[in-house]
């Protein structure tokens, strides 16, 4: 006779690491709703436990083992337990003796296979956990027609690829997602579509590499294509935002599509990881600082209202003193508006890990404090130059006689926000007038007579006063 759970239909979903991550979640939740089963935001009231995981850097993993760990603690006779995403596919069964009561481990290439996943863990004979990680093969170009965009409010964390094919050296996602599958650009456009129709404004296009877009459908240069045919079709969407570009990929012709489309952000996430050429060949990263330096300009020239953002690692193996120092003199010449910085991660799967040079991690720290104060007065001028000027903002947030909101210039959940006097209706693009600036962030004020924004989201009123 099968080992049985209760056949109830409550989930909760606890989703762990990057907007990639995110996505997927929301398109298991489509799946797992679509089945009939209802999301709960405690995990006492489920039957169904899913932690979608990271396993991308250690503080990651271990992240996914605490979360996992309190759950199966506390897990309820007949309740499930899975364990899915990056750290399931990476680890598979070693997370189960890591974790001891996890039923089920999917891997992040088969999330689209959760409902045939709990059904077979509620007809199991016994009760031994079960695993559905492929070892090889890229994702399932299945996928396509179940993935779902992320939806914070009025933006949309779009897909267009998973998976990665370049070779750097201290990166395991090419171990854990195999090599990139680019999503067709008639499935992007008309999920686009759905989208703004629901009253999504922002979309924010992420892959490991969205340069790459089209690479493995036979597309060159597929990305600045599929955004052209975004226009197009969803042409009254405000903000298209690019994420996750790769250094020497960024082609004159998405420059021209950036600068032409108005519904085209002038934002450009760039991750470049260092600015010395002999650490980025060890990290197996194009080592061209000269391009750098001409892509940048060719960005500022078309679009001088650009945000540039980039993020780096500091501590890499091997990397001098004198390595360093050429790193902040590359962060304080190219004046970038938005840096991030990571220092770095021991992956023992990836070359990296065999490298010479590892570095303490006080070393680690203390260059990482050392790049992030030298951004910080660049951060603050660049701010301190919209003091006086009026940026359209979208409001996110509201209270205590003050809204939140991000301008152009600023990505969800990482860069700076706007602290907007009054309490104004969240989802609507408004007029403020920049009256102070900080390190990361603004604060601002609405113009007196600011125009309707007219495509505010269903159920939003059209109003001008502050929200009481």
């Amino acid at each position: 006779m099968p080992w049985t759970v209760p056949s109830r239909k409550r989930y909760h979903l606890i989703t762990l690491g990057c907007a990639k991550n995110v996505v997927d979640s929301a398109s298991m939740a489509q799946l797992l709703e679509g089945a009939g089963y209802e999301s709960v935001d405690r995990p006492a009231r489920a039957d169904v436990l899913i932690v979608n995981t990271c396993g991308f850097i250690e503080a990651a993993r271990q992240e996914s083992l605490q979360v996992l760990r309190e759950l199966a603690a506390r897990k309820k006779k007949g309740q499930l337990l899975i364990a899915a995403g990056c750290l399931a596919q990476r680890w598979g069964a070693r997370l189960v003796e890591e974790v001891p009561g996890i039923d089920g481990v999917i891997g992040t290439r088969r999330w689209m296979d959760i409902l045939e996943f709990i059904e077979r863990l509620r007809g199991r004979m016994v009760p031994e956990p079960l695993f559905h990680i492929p070892e090889d093969g890229p994702i399932r170009r299945e996928e396509h027609g179940v993935l779902r965009a992320a939806v914070q409010g009025v933006s949309a964390y779009l897909k267009i690829a998973d998976g990665c094919r370049r070779p750097c050296a201290f990166c395991a996602i090419p171990l854990i997602k195999g090599p990139a599958v680019s999503r067709p650009p008639e499935v992007i456009w008309a999920e686009a579509r759905r989208l703004v129709d629901q009253g999504v404004r922002e979309l924010v296009l992420i892959a490991q590499d969205t340069t790459d877009y089209g690479h493995d459908l036979g597309m060159r240069d597929g990305l600045p294509t599929l955004i052209e045919g975004l226009v197009q079709r969803v042409p009254e969407v405000k903000w298209i935002r690019i994420m996750y570009a790769y250094p020497g990929a960024v082609s004159d012709r998405l420059i021209e599509v950036m600068a032409r489309y108005p519904q085209v952000a002038h934002y450009l996430d760039l991750p470049l990881q260092h600015g010395h050429p002999a650490v980025l060949r060890r990290m197996r990263r194009p080592a061209n600082i000269e391009w750098v330096y001409r892509t940048i300009e060719k960005l500022r020239r078309a679009m001088p209202d650009i945000a540039i953002r980039t993020t780096f690692i500091v501590g890499y193996p091997g990397e001098t003193e004198e390595e360093f120092e050429a790193l902040i003199r590359f962060v304080q010449d190219l004046e970038f508006d938005r840096v991030g910085c990571f220092t770095y991660s021991y992956e023992p799967e990836t070359p990296s890990a065999r490298q010479p040079g590892h570095l303490p991690e006080e070393v680690k720290q203390e260059r990482y404090e050392r790049l992030m104060a030298a951004q910080q007065p660049i951060s603050l001028r660049k701010n301190q130059a919209l003091v006086g000027k009026t940026l359209e903002v979208l409001i996110e947030g509201v209270g205590d006689g003050l809204s939140v909101g991000r301008t152009y210039r600023d990505a969800p959940e990482i860069d700076g926000l706007v602290l907007v006097e009054g309490e104004w209706p969240v989802g609507q693009f408004l007029p403020v007038r920049i009256t102070g600036a900080m390190t990361y962030d603004l604060i601002g004020v609405v113009e007196a007579s600011p125009s309707p924004d007219r495509k505010a989201p269903p159920g939003i009123p059209l109003t001008l006063s502050p929200a009481r």
